[in-house]
């Protein structure tokens, strides 16, 4: 759709539709992030769904009904979209949150408080891969083109959120601080039931064993997909094209490899080291 535009908040792409630099303003600026908040932080198509699943699951004990009644975009609003932030300011604490920011444009009142971040990565060939298609059917991004041109639009950071290279380097440079926590989405797929355990435990959430299990049945990439509340199925068509798509396509790792070139891989590989060589942390994929 070549309609579709974008305007430029702080030197970083945003949709004209669902976000206005006021708002953007107001969050950087004025918003009070509260000291019982969870923040679920993460780049774009890199699982952030998935985690919001798995704390809603946790907030109610395992018990499934309520991220069965509820949609997500109410329980963890993103905040930086205009209907989000709404909805967040009338959000009765402790509040589930959701954003996509980079750290820069992010609530200053952040630093300052005891509110808990979860920022969850992904490697970035799947996210690619998974944002190619996402902008077939999302329909407030402009669409990617061919792969090879979506690379390079990759590689310049030239899409909304700006860059995956420079979000990772800003968020992960709070590393240390104790109420930041980071996971992947290569260790959610290994390991599903391990990252439960320590999400409550950053959380300070004590789960028995059938709790946990419960947690980890529901949160399946099968149970979300039919999962009406979070599959994508009520967002509005000027939204979304569903007739083009899913918003949860595969739920898999290294969906990449069936992308692909060897010779698309070996610059892929190239950007990644140079971006990413001051990097103290190693990555699953790395």
């Amino acid at each position: 759709m070549s309609s579709v535009t974008y305007f430029t908040y702080k030197g970083i792409l945003f949709p004209t539709v669902e976000y206005a630099a006021e708002d953007l303003a107001y969050l950087e600026n004025e918003f009070q992030v509260l000291d019982d908040d969870t923040i679920t932080l993460s780049y774009p198509k890199s699982g952030t769904h998935w985690m919001l699943e798995i704390l809603g699951l946790i907030q109610h004990n395992g018990d499934p009904t309520w991220v069965r009644s509820s949609p997500v975009v109410e329980r963890s609003p993103w905040i930086e979209i205009v209907p989000g932030l709404k909805t967040a300011l009338k959000y009765p604490p402790p509040r589930l949150l959701a954003c996509h920011l980079p750290v820069q444009l992010f609530p200053k009142s952040f630093l300052q408080s005891k509110a808990k971040v979860i920022y969850v990565i992904r490697n970035p060939k799947d996210v690619l891969i998974s944002l190619f298609y996402f902008t077939r059917i999302i329909k407030i991004w402009k669409e990617s083109g061919t792969l090879e041109e979506y690379l390079q639009t990759f590689f310049s950071g030239n899409l909304p959120y700006g860059s995956w290279f420079d979000h990772v380097k800003g968020w992960m440079a709070l590393k240390d601080r104790p109420n930041f926590f980071f996971i992947t989405y290569e260790e959610m797929h290994q390991d599903l039931r391990g990252c439960v355990e320590k999400v409550c435990h950053f959380l300070g959430k004590e789960l028995n064993k059938q709790q946990i299990d419960s947690v980890v049945e529901n949160a399946s990439f099968q149970k979300m997909r039919e999962n009406k509340m979070c599959n994508g199925s009520l967002l509005p068509h000027h939204i979304l094209d569903k007739k083009k798509g899913q918003l949860l396509r595969k739920g898999i790792c290294e969906d990449w490899k069936n992308h692909l070139t060897p010779k698309q891989e070996e610059l892929f590989d190239r950007v990644y080291q140079e971006k990413m060589r001051d990097m103290s942390v190693a990555f699953p994929w790395d």
